[in-house]
């Protein structure tokens, strides 16, 4: 099953309801504030789902107030973006000089990074929500287009909206069909959604929006396999774990450049060799040294992969190469 956390008030002693789902936002979520009327009579229902690097969430909570100040802000760590679906109830959202009122499927997205506030109206009833965080790190679209939608209301009946919405039901309301294994899969359908809900609010095209945000996820990637290549731990699975997507979309992107993530990351480590064995100064530093140094603990596999690339071994490149201009 997917990884799963609960909270149920009723399973608390009725005077520490709220400030026990106040601890179990700070906990769970980000450090927030919150208060609310109920006092004692508090009642909150939450579940916390993990897909791969993101995660869902759905929650019957009282009406409550919850604020991020900006000291909470700062000390919020990776950045999120949060996708919230009224289910039933109202939203007062305020964040970015920006103030809106949401109703049942009227979705709109938060920057954790940002301080704002949330007051949950339930008109006497208690107000359901349902909703997506998402690394903002490993997210397709730049930040400053993301800006632009921070608040914006976002219809889930209808669209990309309405396929975001029922896989946020489907998800949250059939916990019991999915393995711990569809968890990244269920992540990166989750960041596909997203990315194309969003890209259609910022009245782009949809393949000219999918493209750009494809290549902007690649730069971030291939900037970090080479802040990353003296690593030997430096894998697909590694990689993608740290961009919060899963093996298979990690794939997918490189599909589009011709070549492996694996391809890639080889080419990568034997140009940096290559430019070593050119260097005077490193002239007596042994060339299986060099070979670990850019992720080849095996001189063997390193002498193959240089002649296969550059049609000689490293040792008679290192004698009659001239110095690689930089």
């Amino acid at each position: 099953m997917l990884m799963e956390k609960v909270f149920r008030s009723d399973d608390v002693p009725s005077a520490s309801r709220f400030d026990a789902w106040r601890k179990r936002l700070v906990r769970d979520v980000s450090p927030l504030g919150s208060r609310s009327d109920r006092g004692g009579g508090f009642r909150a229902e939450t579940r916390l789902l993990r897909l791969g690097g993101s995660r869902v969430w759905s929650t019957a909570v009282d009406p409550a107030t919850i604020r991020r100040t900006p000291e909470l802000a700062r000390q919020s760590g990776p950045g999120l973006y949060t996708l919230i679906l009224p289910i039933s109830g109202r939203i007062e959202v305020a964040q970015a000089g920006r103030e809106a009122v949401h109703g049942p499927f009227d979705m709109h997205v938060l920057d954790s990074c940002r301080p704002f506030q949330l007051r949950l109206l339930g008109d006497g009833a208690s107000v359901h929500l349902m909703g997506a965080d998402v690394a903002k790190a490993g997210f397709p679209l730049p930040a400053p287009w993301m800006d632009q939608l921070l608040t914006q209301r976002l219809p889930g009946r209808e669209g990309a909206g309405a396929l975001l919405s029922g896989f946020l039901l489907q998800v949250t309301h059939d916990t019991g069909s999915y393995r711990s294994s569809d968890g990244p899969r269920l992540g990166a359908a989750l960041l596909e959604l997203l990315t194309a809900l969003f890209a259609h609010h910022l009245d782009m095209d949809d393949s000219r929006a999918s493209d750009r945000a494809r290549r902007a996820l690649m730069l971030r990637i291939q900037a970090f396999i080479c802040q990353h290549l003296r690593d030997p731990q430096l894998t697909p699975p590694t990689i993608a774990a740290a961009h919060h997507i899963s093996v298979s979309y990690l794939h997918r992107i490189f599909q589009g450049e011709d070549i492996t993530v694996s391809s890639w990351i080889r080419e990568q480590r034997l140009a940096h060799a290559r430019r070593d064995l050119a260097d005077p100064t490193l002239r007596s530093t042994p060339i299986h040294e060099i070979a670990s140094r850019w992720g080849f603990p095996r001189a063997t596999d390193f002498t193959r992969a240089f002649r296969a690339s550059y049609d000689m071994p490293p040792s008679n490149y290192r004698r009659h190469v001239r110095p690689i201009a930089e």
